[in-house]
């Protein structure tokens, strides 16, 4: 049975504050379809794709303004036509969304849907960058780590459907793609396919000029390639970018092969869909050689990885 899958990266152009629910949703409608009208079986979106990048704005963390950027399920009533349009299609997707607990929790979490419209997997992003606090005199804020809890569900793995060729799934959100624990993690299980959506600013989001939006698009692409050939996966990493609410976000979606080589990538800062027709059993090579973990792993030696936080540097 083949396993080749036409995967599609959709891109978004900037949601602003003001910009209705609705009107996002069809834009992401409107993606989905000329994804699927171009063969694709599977989409990814951005990292909380259906709000502006709120944590840039300095909020009461019970105001109506805030609450109304979380989703209390996954699906509800105001995402039930992107589900029930995919599902129609034939179409599973990825996407990033701000999740509120029964219980009052707050993730900034991702979800991958199978063709059916069935969720198979969530994700809670584990590496929440910004501060916990406003930090006075910046013009924008990088405030997730006041508004989110830190994920809870480590990084999970999950088989897609049979029609996929049962491929091992993982997902990161953003910063998470810059660490290379999580990507070596999904790794350790196998992964063929690593979906990653972002929001990441075209400026230095903790303050100063010390990184353009180039270099950042650089570095972005840069993770991507680097951690998919150091585990032998392939990798689609999807931007929310352009110029939202005044504040730059940059853009350079990518699909990566298990080599590191980048074999579409986004040309706009606005909506658009990169496609790739991705072949898993490319991901062989890798993971029986090079990066064949059981033959080559020391892992007597990455104590420091999972013991300490901060640099130790010799005395």
């Amino acid at each position: 049975m083949s396993r080749i899958l036409r995967i599609a990266g959709a891109q978004m152009g900037p949601n602003q504050r003001a910009e209705s629910r609705a009107a996002i949703l069809a834009r992401m409608i409107s993606l989905l379809e000329q994804a699927a009208a171009q063969g694709a079986k599977l989409v990814v979106f951005p990292e909380l794709a259906f709000t502006t990048f709120f944590p840039r704005w300095p909020m009461d963390r019970d105001s109506p303004e805030l609450l109304a950027c979380f989703e209390t399920a996954m699906p509800n009533p105001q995402v039930q036509p992107l589900f029930d349009r995919a599902k129609a299609l034939g179409v599973g997707f990825y996407v990033g969304y701000a999740e509120l607990t029964p219980d009052g929790q707050r993730f900034n979490s991702a979800v991958t849907v199978g063709p059916d419209g069935t969720i198979l997997f969530k994700y809670r992003k584990i590496h929440l960058p910004g501060s916990d606090r406003v930090k006075e005199g910046q013009r924008y804020q990088q405030l997730e780590k006041m508004y989110f809890q830190y994920g809870d569900m480590g990084f999970p793995a999950a088989r897609g459907p049979a029609e996929w060729g049962a491929p091992v799934l993982g997902m990161l959100i953003c910063n998470d793609r810059r660490w290379p624990e999580g990507w070596r993690v999904l790794g350790l299980q196998g992964a063929e396919l690593v979906m990653v959506g972002y929001n990441s600013a075209a400026y230095d989001p903790n303050g100063g000029e010390g990184e353009s939006a180039e270099l950042r698009t650089f570095h972005s692409t840069l993770a991507a390639q680097a951690n998919a050939y150091m585990n032998a996966t392939w990798a689609v990493t999807v931007a929310k970018a352009g110029v939202e609410d005044g504040a730059g976000l940059i853009g350079g979606s990518c699909i990566v092969d298990p080599n590191g080589i980048v074999v579409a990538q986004a040309k706009t800062l606005g909506d658009e869909v990169i496609l790739a027709d991705v072949d898993f059993d490319a991901c062989r090579q890798g993971k029986e050689k090079m990066f064949n973990f059981a033959a080559h792993r020391r892992p007597q030696w990455y104590g420091p990885i999972t013991g300490q936080v901060g640099a130790t540097p010799p005395a």
